[in-house]
């Protein structure tokens, strides 16, 4: 009751205050039928605040979204679904989802009434152009008496996670360089060891099948051997994202450390469908093994709340990937990049790694003068040269081009000596 007396609208203290003057004047001039309307005015008000009080804890909400997990401008619905518990109906109830700036408006839903134990669902639809993890809710529902004498607020405390991933680009089907490095016990590494006559073998261990046992190999070796399951050859890959502040520009949607982060999950998701067993490394910290069931989602759930790092240096996002580096294909997506940081990037290549680099010239994302312009464009030069001469192949990317269109180059195997031709010249130019 005291909850629906702190709720009474301004129409409610109106009647109460309009009974007490009724009420007051009745008393001075003796009049009953004025008391009869200070009564009214009275209890209205009264019997409006128990009703709606009764009633404030009798409500179930549940909330879903389809899907939780949606790309970067892609709708996601939301539905609500409210019951109402107890014996007796509603009045009117106004709804409110609160949503963050990013997913839109707040949506507003009006239920005239809500019957005894009557269930009702609504829906609407949210889209973010941002990436990034969002809370959904709390709802705040609204509640009236058919008099609008009084209004209490009841806000739900559940909250459902939409999460905003970037948008995966398909990309061509293109053969890889390193893309046969990795480890697994194939039948292509037994031949290439053993030769075609020769099966792999190990030591028996216990319970291991006594009809596997090699026998020709036994007796060569003294102790008792077994043939070598057949495995499938592990092609691995590490997907390194750069995330240093001073390294992007823009800002937005179309900031380079956006297009960066695309990239990233449209090449991850690209090699885990091709069978890759892939990790992604960022310069923020994150570690990710994608190799395991839901792996996808586990990255791209990463990729959603990545953000740009003040602190992040090219040293240390080469030691994190060489931690657990064995081997396989490492392609890097780095903002603008010096020559020194060029030069350590050069640390990646240990264990027999092949290193492909999508270099992005960050200053196109930026208007400049004509002299800054050409002073930046020699420094991405620069910068892709002693790349490439430190063992990497490298893909330059400007703002506006489309990964598609660049994947190819990747797998170009002379595509690095002849970028090299082709920059020597260009740095050699501007020298002069």
């Amino acid at each position: 009751m005291r909850a629906g007396l702190r709720g009474l609208t301004t129409r409610g203290r109106s009647f109460l205050a309009a009974g007490l003057a009724a009420a007051i004047s009745a008393g001075i001039l003796g009049e009953k039928d004025l008391l009869r309307v200070a009564v009214l005015l009275g209890i209205l008000p009264l019997l409006a605040a128990a009703y709606v009080g009764r009633s404030r804890y009798k409500l179930a909400c549940n909330r879903s979204l389809d899907p939780h997990r949606v790309p970067v401008g892609a709708n996601s619905r939301v539905v609500l679904r409210l019951q109402n518990l107890s014996r007796l109906p509603t009045g009117t109830l106004l709804l409110e989802d609160r949503l963050p700036y990013a997913l839109g408006s707040r949506p507003r839903v009006v239920l005239e009434r809500l019957g005894a134990h009557q269930a009702t669902s609504v829906a609407y639809t949210v889209r973010a152009d941002v990436r990034g993890r969002y809370d959904v809710g709390p709802l705040v529902v609204r509640m009236t008496d058919p008099f609008g004498l009084c209004e209490l607020t009841r806000s739900f405390p559940s909250t459902d996670h939409l999460t905003v991933i970037p948008q995966v680009t398909p990309l061509p089907s293109v053969r890889l360089p390193g893309e046969y490095a990795g480890s697994g016990d194939s039948r292509a590494r037994s031949v290439a060891v053993h030769g075609e006559d020769d099966a792999a073998t190990r030591e028996y261990r216990r319970g291991d099948d006594l009809r596997r046992v090699h026998w020709k190999s036994t007796a060569r070796t003294g102790e008792l051997m077994v043939r070598r399951e057949e495995q499938p050859w592990e092609s691995r890959a590490t997907v390194v994202l750069d995330t240093r502040a001073y390294g992007h520009r823009g800002e937005g949607p179309t900031a380079s450390f956006e297009w960066s982060v695309s990239a990233a999950a449209s090449i991850a998701v690209h090699l885990r469908q091709a069978g890759y067993k892939l990790r992604l490394v960022t310069g923020s910290g994150a570690d990710v093994d994608a190799s395991e069931a839901g792996g996808d989602g586990t990255l791209l759930d990463h990729l959603a709340e990545v953000r740009l790092d003040q602190r992040a240096e090219v040293t240390d996002l080469v030691q994190r990937v060489r931690q657990r580096s064995d081997g396989g294909l490492i392609i890097g997506l780095f903002g603008t990049v010096s020559v020194a940081e060029a030069e350590l990037l050069a640390g990646l290549r240990g264990n027999g790694a092949t290193c492909v680099g999508f270099l992005l010239n960050s200053s196109t994302w930026l208007s400049l003068p004509e002299k800054a312009r050409a002073e930046a464009e020699h420094a991405h030069a620069t910068a892709v040269l002693a790349m490439v001469r430190s063992g990497w192949r490298v893909v330059g990317v400007d703002h506006g081009s489309r990964l598609p269109a660049l994947w190819p180059q990747a797998g170009r195997g002379s595509q690095g000596f002849a970028l090299r031709a082709a920059l020597a010249e260009t740095v050699a130019g501007g020298v002069r």
